[in-house]
């Protein structure tokens, strides 16, 4: 089987050959759960483990392998012993009070960020998602799904459209094909694409329909508040028909941020261009004289909710930012206790 056709290019086959372990061979992960790994190799699909090595080695969560990742196995025992260097990678941060990335998928051209045209329909929402994606590296596009139950599905694209400005925005119905093609032609052989979206919006059907087959289980969504439950438990990669490849997650209703300033303002366009023309460069855009974002708002061109999102995003990011920093600190000081008591250590033994 040809690692081609697994998205494998010169970018990888340069940081594996830095490796110069010929009992090594390169693999990519297509099937991530728990602890377990399903890897793309030469001699076809197997299942991987950590090696013992790769596990005292590892620094964080984010670098653990997740679908889409390069790594390096023995060619023996199946066990994962490198990383190797990510192009992109989609990241949030996880669960829980520390302040931890966790990277979704590795390596993807394009994120697919779906949304229903039911009561799943939130702009708001899709501002984080659009912040995520391009702190990612990949170029996002935007799925609004079930377009049969949308009254004016017209109204509902121009709406995302203008907090979504320069993104494609495609609308569809994964149930009867309607929209599908237009996707499909956006899928590139040999590119790595990942769906992202809220559970019951419609993933796994848009999945089999892009595959031509059920590969994917689905789910009926509730009647009285259109959410779905978890029909992919996993994420997986998909090699379609014509060559690409497509990730699917489980379901996800809410993405922490995790990334930098710059990517929201790229997500906030209209907020970035209009704050350029502030009086005062670290204007806040609170009440400062020459405000040209709060001028922006009065004279209607910007919406008060978009500016409110903004700011709530921005703190998001800014509070995260600063418990790196703590943990960082945390961390250093650490390092040096450890180095003193190993210096009071050896000092102690040469008296004796």
């Amino acid at each position: 089987m040809s690692l081609e056709i697994y998205g494998w290019n010169d970018f990888f086959s340069r940081a594996f050959a830095e490796l110069g372990d010929p009992a090594l061979e390169p693999a990519r992960v297509v099937l991530a759960s728990g602890g377990s790994y399903r890897l793309a190799r030469q001699s076809g699909e197997s299942p991987g483990t950590l090696s013992g090595r790769f596990r005292h080695l590892v620094r964080g969560t984010e670098d653990y392998p997740t679908v889409g990742d390069w790594v390096a196995v023995d060619s023996v025992g199946h066990r994962i012993e490198a990383l190797l260097p990510r192009r992109t990678k989609l990241s949030r941060k996880a669960a829980g009070r520390q302040t931890r990335e966790q990277v979704v998928a590795a390596n993807v051209d394009v994120v697919f960020a779906a949304m229903g045209l039911d009561s799943d329909f939130n702009p708001r929402r899709l501002e984080r998602f659009l912040a995520t994606v391009w702190e990612s590296g990949a170029v996002p596009v935007v799925l609004l799904t079930k377009l049969d139950l949308c009254a004016d599905v017209a109204s509902s694209v121009a709406e995302i459209e203008d907090v979504a400005a320069g993104v494609a925005v495609l609308p569809l119905c994964a149930l009867d094909g309607r929209g599908v093609d237009e996707v499909r032609s956006r899928l590139r052989s040999g590119e790595t694409s990942v769906l992202v979206g809220s559970s019951g919006v419609g993933k796994s059907t848009l999945i089999n329909n892009l595959l031509g087959k059920e590969a994917q289980k689905t789910l009926e969504v509730r009647a009285g508040d259109s959410r779905g439950r978890h029909a992919t438990s996993h994420r997986e990669l998909f090699v379609l028909p014509g060559g690409s490849l497509l990730i699917d997650n489980p379901g996800v209703r809410e993405i922490q941020l995790f990334g930098s300033e710059e990517s929201l303002e790229r997500a906030f366009e209209d907020v970035a261009r209009h704050a350029a023309e502030c009086r005062f460069s670290d204007c806040t855009h609170q009440s400062e004289p020459g405000c040209a974002v709060l001028a922006a708002v009065a004279e209607g061109t910007l919406s008060e909710e978009r500016l409110e999102s903004f700011r709530a995003l921005q703190k998001e990011l800014r509070y995260l930012q600063l418990r790196q920093d703590e943990s960082a600190q945390r961390a250093q000081k650490q390092k040096w206790r450890a180095i003193h008591r190993e210096m009071r250590r050896s000092g102690r033994h040469r008296r004796t």
